[in-house]
């Protein structure tokens, strides 16, 4: 007789997008994720565009009897994160889980973004060079903690690269613009521009914010083996919260 699994199933939950690669790189990094975590349930769901949807997939676990933890594959907090998740938990009343936190600003994260924009072209000499900058493209987001979260993430950027100016920039609901990011670094000197992306799959953002590149851009994050071992990351963490929650529950 098969052992129940009792550690919570991994819900991965992506944006979604119209473009065809993004949900195989999604499954790219879950595989990554599984090799990382033999045995461990991982399952992906999308908030919206793309099947599983999330609603299906919590109504799927809570009609298992299993436990859960969400894991945002977005890099800020924001309205999916802060809204959509709680509420998509909300009416799957019969399931146990908790949203873990957004990737954020983490050195995980940072050794991906760096990495990526290695594999463009990116050399240790343009980090010294005084022509050199970066810019680092998000979706972006009206809520101010997402902002500011992605300052964190150039400010860390910045520092693995070695100094080099990062500015962070946003395809929506935020300024300053990609074109905006590249034209403020050239004001300082600053012509030697990389776009470094700041998704997690490709999409119509990550596509678009590409295209204003005046140099290289880096592919986005996708199953890059330190994203992989964030998401572990997240998740564990947001498992040792709900430990911690239950002991002081029972005390």
């Amino acid at each position: 007789m098969r052992a129940v699994p009792t550690a919570p199933v991994l819900v991965a939950v992506g944006h979604g997008s119209r473009d065809p690669r993004a949900r195989a790189t999604l499954g790219g990094l879950l595989e990554r994720v599984r090799e990382l975590r033999p045995g461990l349930d991982v399952r992906l769901a999308h908030i919206e565009l793309n099947a599983p949807l999330l609603d299906a997939t919590l109504a799927e676990l809570a009609a298992e009897g299993r436990e859960a933890v969400l894991v945002p594959l977005l890099l800020a907090p924001g309205y999916h994160v802060t809204h959509d998740l709680p509420a998509a938990l909300a009416a799957a009343p019969g399931l146990r889980a908790r949203v873990a936190g957004p990737l954020g600003a983490h050195p995980l994260l940072v050794e991906a973004l760096a990495d990526r924009l290695a594999q463009a072209g990116w050399t240790p000499e343009d980090g010294a060079s005084r022509a050199a900058g970066v810019v680092l493209a998000s979706a972006g987001s009206r809520d101010p903690r997402s902002g500011a979260e992605l300052r964190r993430i150039a400010t860390l950027l910045g520092e693995r690269l070695g100094g080099v100016p990062v500015v962070p920039a946003y395809a929506s609901a935020a300024a300053p613009t990609v074109p905006d990011a590249v034209r403020a670094l050239a004001a300082r000197g600053r012509h030697r521009v990389a776009v470094a992306s700041c998704f997690t799959a490709p999409g119509l953002f990550a596509t678009r914010a590409a295209a204003h590149a005046p140099w290289i851009a880096s592919a986005p994050l996708g199953a890059h083996p330190a994203l992989a071992r964030l998401v572990l990351h997240r998740y564990d963490g947001a498992r040792r919260a709900t430990t911690r929650e239950r002991e002081l529950a029972t005390v």
